[in-house]
């Protein structure tokens, strides 16, 4: 696997950068969130959405939609597992980070080889949306020596308790939270907790690329 960065024409297919974006006090307050040795996530932080930016990317980016400001923060290299939305989602980092990515038409029978994974780079400070269409999750750290630290942008309430659903599709199985439909690897935890087992191939980690 090569690490592209997201400026390379490959990351067209996946998403676009943000250009003309102010981001330094955001992320000024983002930095001030201390994070652990894990992965964590936040959906809604208030401080975040108290950022002059915050108006700017629901009118701009979202069509004037209710949006919300999370942080997901922590050490990690690895895939794990791979989600996707119904809408686009904006992350804009702390670090420098990484995002293994792939695409929902390559799911088959309800599975995804995690050779259709790719890997790109993004500079700290730099706004990329991810299309609908792109599987992604946790992003990776850039550096052994610095963790990731990453606003993610979303619609209001996405990622929060899911709905309770009378199941219909074998798509359904997939949703674990509100507007989330997760694919687990066998070796993840979300695995063990429940999630439903779609990557098959090897779990990919960065550990020795970076």
């Amino acid at each position: 696997m090569e690490i592209r960065s997201v400026f390379d024409s490959s990351f067209r297919e996946y998403g676009e950068v943000l250009e003309n974006l102010d981001v330094s006090t955001l992320l000024k307050r983002a930095s001030e969130i201390e994070y652990g040795e894990g992965v964590c996530y936040e959906p809604s932080i208030a401080s975040l959405e108290e950022d002059g930016i915050f108006q700017i990317l629901q009118d701009n980016a979202y069509g004037g939609l209710p949006i919300q400001f999370g942080l997901c923060y922590g050490h990690n290299t690895k895939l794990n597992c791979l989600e996707y939305h119904r809408c686009s989602e904006i992350n804009i980092g702390v670090y420098d980070f990484i995002l293994l990515l792939a695409k929902k038409e390559k799911i088959v029978d309800g599975k995804l080889d995690t050779s259709c994974v790719e890997a790109f780079r993004v500079p700290k400070g730099i706004a990329v949306r991810l299309y609908e269409t792109s599987l992604h999750y946790a992003p990776c750290q850039a550096s052994l020596d610095e963790g990731f630290k990453v606003v993610i942008v979303l619609p209001k309430g996405t990622n929060t308790d899911a709905p309770k659903l009378n199941v219909i599709s074998e798509e359904d199985r997939l949703l674990t939270a509100r507007n989330k439909w997760l694919l687990a690897h066998a070796e993840s935890s979300e695995a063990s907790s429940g999630a439903v087992v779609c990557l098959t191939g090897e779990n990919i980690d960065i550990k020795n690329m970076i």
